[in-house]
Formats: structure tokens, C-alpha cells, sequence
């Protein structure tokens, strides 16, 4: 935030619908990294990030979207709605939400993390996305949480759920190499290439001493989902799109 901090506040409560919140100081909390309180330490005290708002933002997103799923999905089992809903809540799925409401320009970094891109960084981004829920939580009430989630990510429940091989590969994998005996399949990270704030890697699947698949991607997670994606359409696990 370059201007006046409590301006961009009440600017980002009126992109996200809840222009009606006068006390942004709970707001604040959930916009602050702890880099930013270890760099003005005389002037916060160490409650004042939003790690203790992420803990319970947390609970609200699971409790919200377990009951979005149960009722969109009356015949779908236990370990149906479960599967979808660890993909939702996932932290690459959050640092998605948090981008489409443009919550990577209020976050407050400290100056150190800013010149490390921290600002793009998914799971900072899901972090202050789950303090956000939580302070919205404190501040309105469940239903106001449930129906701004709603909005949110309707979309992408529907994605997720014509699509769930392409999200959770690595699962798929796992419980296919179970069934056989019980080795799980090993990933190394085989190449690493760019400068440390902006990295691709490559990743490699092994089952058995045999390379199943590769994948590059922006984060090790995701270059090793993505080298368990191209091993389960190597084992027909799951079908081409």
C-alpha cells in the first residue's frame, strides 16, 4: 500500500462489497504479513498481523464451503464432497480468489519480503485470504462470509468438479500404486531454472525405479502435480481432455 493505509482499506471493502464496515482495524490485522510488524515494531505489537485471524478464517472457509458442497451435491458420498472441498481450499486455489479480488495490492509487507516478491507468493496470498474471511467473519456475521464465498467461487466448484483428475493427479496416483502393494511413488525436483524470486522447476515421478511422468511449474507443488498428471495418463489412470 503506497497511500494513505486506511484509504486503501475502505477502497478494497468497496471492490469486495462491504463498504458498510466503518471499524477497518480488524481489516488491518488481516492485511498485515508479520514482515511488515518486525520492521515497525515500536509501533505494532505482535498481535497485529494477521496470522490469528488466518487460524480462524481458516475454520470459516472449511465450515462454509462443507456446507455450499453438502447442499450442491445432495447424492455425492462422504469422500466425494471431501475431495472437492481439499482442492477448494487449497492454497493455490485461494491465491486465486484472493488475485480475482485483487488482494495481492493491500497486503502490507515488510520492505524485505516486497523486494522478494513476496506480493505474488501463493501461499502468502492464501494466508491473507483465509485473515480476510476471518475478519469479515468477526466483523458481519456467517452468512455474509458464506454468500460472498459463494459468488466467489461458484465457478470453480463446478470446474473442480467435472474436471477432478486434473486437480488432484497426485491422489490418483497414490491410491492406484496402494492397490498394487504399498510403495508410494517418489518425486525429486530435477532442474531448477530463473532467478530465486521467480523459479520454474522441473519435477520427476518415480514408481519402482521407473519414471512415470515429469512437469514444470512455478512452485515444486506444482511441477510435481503436473509430473503426476502426465504419469496418470501414461498408466490410463485418467483420460486426455
Amino acid at each position: 500500500m503506497s497511500k494513505n493505509n486506511n484509504e486503501k482499506i475502505y477502497e478494497f471493502l468497496k471492490l469486495i462489497n462491504f463498504s458498510e464496515i466503518q471499524d477497518i482495524s480488524i481489516i488491518k490485522s488481516a492485511l498485515t504479513h508479520s514482515s511488515y510488524i518486525k520492521e515497525n515494531e515500536e509501533k505494532f505489537d505482535e498481535n497485529q498481523y494477521n496470522e490469528r485471524l488466518e487460524f480462524l478464517g481458516d475454520a470459516v472457509l472449511k465450515l462454509c464451503a462443507s456446507d455450499y458442497l453438502y447442499k450442491l451435491y445432495p447424492s455425492y458420498s462422504e469422500g466425494e464432497l471431501s475431495k472437492i472441498r481439499a482442492t477448494l481450499v487449497s492454497d493455490l486455489m485461494l491465491s486465486k480468489l484472493a488475485r480475482r479480488i485483487n488482494l495481492d495490492k493491500y497486503i502490507l509487507l515488510g520492505n524485505n519480503e516486497e523486494k522478494n516478491q513476496g506480493r505474488n507468493k501463493n501461499s502468502t496470498l492464501a494466508c491473507a485470504f483465509e485473515a480476510i474471511l476471518g475478519a469479515l467473519y468477526l466483523l458481519t456475521s456467517i452468512d455474509s462470509v458464506n454468500s460472498f464465498l459463494i459468488k466467489l467461487y461458484k465457478n470453480d466448484v463446478i470446474e473442480i468438479d467435472g474436471n477432478y483428475e486434473k486437480y488432484n493427479a497426485k491422489t490418483i496416483l497414490q491410491e492406484y500404486t496402494q492397490s498394487i502393494n504399498k510403495n508410494l511413488p517418489i518425486y525429486h525436483i530435477v532442474e531448477i531454472n530463473g532467478v530465486a524470486h521467480n523459479c520454474e522447476f522441473t519435477a520427476q515421478v518415480e514408481y519402482e525405479n521407473k519414471i512415470l511422468g515429469h512437469g514444470v511449474g512455478k512452485s515444486k507443488k506444482e511441477a510435481q502435480s503436473k509430473a503426476a498428471y502426465e504419469a496418470c495418463l501414461k498408466l490410463k489412470l485418467i483420460k486426455e481432455e
